[in-house]
C-alpha cells in the first residue's frame, strides 16, 4: 500500500501493479436488513475500510469505503430511502424507511476528489468486514487534515478519569 496526499489530506490508495494502474476491482451487492433497499458497487479487490469517531459514524457503526457515483449503482427501494444531512450537509445518508438500516451517503468533497458515494461496508452481503484492515479519522475534533491511522482516536478530547481499557490505554494527557 502507498500513502498519498490528496489536498492535503491523506488517503490510502493501492497500486494494481508497477505501471501505475488503477487497482482491480470486482462488484459487491449490497442491502438493508429487510431487502426493500438493494445495490451494486465496484470496490477495490484489495479493500480496507474506514472507521470514524464523529457521532453520526459512532451512533451507527459505520465501517466504510468511498466509491465514485459511477461505480455505484441502486437496483432497488429508491422510494423506500429516507435521508439525513446534518451539520457541514457535505454528505447526505440514506436510510431504508421499513428496517432503518444506513446503506450508503452521497455527497461532494474536494478532498476526495469531488463526488462520491460512501459504502456502509456493513450493508455489503459478501463480505467479511471484521477482516477488512481499517484505518480511523478523527471527525469528533473535526481534525481532518491529521489523516488517517491504524489506531481509533478518542472520542473525549481528554480521557473520562474512569478510562480502563486493558487493551487500548488511555491517550497521553496533555496536561
Amino acid at each position: 500500500m502507498a500513502t498519498t496526499k490528496a489536498t492535503e489530506i491523506e488517503t490510502t490508495t493501492t497500486p494494481a501493479n508497477d505501471q501505475g494502474l488503477a487497482p482491480a476491482t470486482r462488484p459487491h451487492g449490497g442491502s438493508c436488513h429487510c431487502g426493500a433497499v438493494r445495490f451494486q458497487v465496484e470496490l477495490p479487490e484489495r479493500l480496507g475500510g474506514t472507521r470514524c469517531n464523529c457521532t453520526i459514524c459512532l451512533k451507527t457503526n459505520i465501517t466504510g469505503a468511498i466509491a465514485k457515483p459511477a461505480a455505484f449503482q441502486l437496483l432497488a427501494g429508491a422510494d423506500n430511502l429516507s435521508t439525513y444531512a446534518w451539520g457541514g450537509k457535505t454528505a447526505r445518508r440514506y436510510f431504508c424507511k421499513t428496517c432503518g438500516i444506513h446503506c450508503f451517503a452521497r455527497g461532494y468533497l474536494a478532498e476526495v476528489g469531488g463526488d462520491y458515494v460512501a459504502i456502509n461496508l456493513n450493508a455489503i452481503d459478501d463480505l467479511e468486514v471484521d477482516q477488512l484492515p481499517l484505518v480511523y479519522w478523527d471527525g469528533r475534533h473535526n481534525n481532518w487534515y491529521a489523516g488517517t491511522r491504524a489506531t481509533p482516536w478518542p472520542i473525549f478530547s481528554s480521557p473520562p478519569a474512569a478510562w480502563s481499557d486493558p487493551v487500548r490505554p488511555a491517550p497521553a494527557s496533555n496536561s
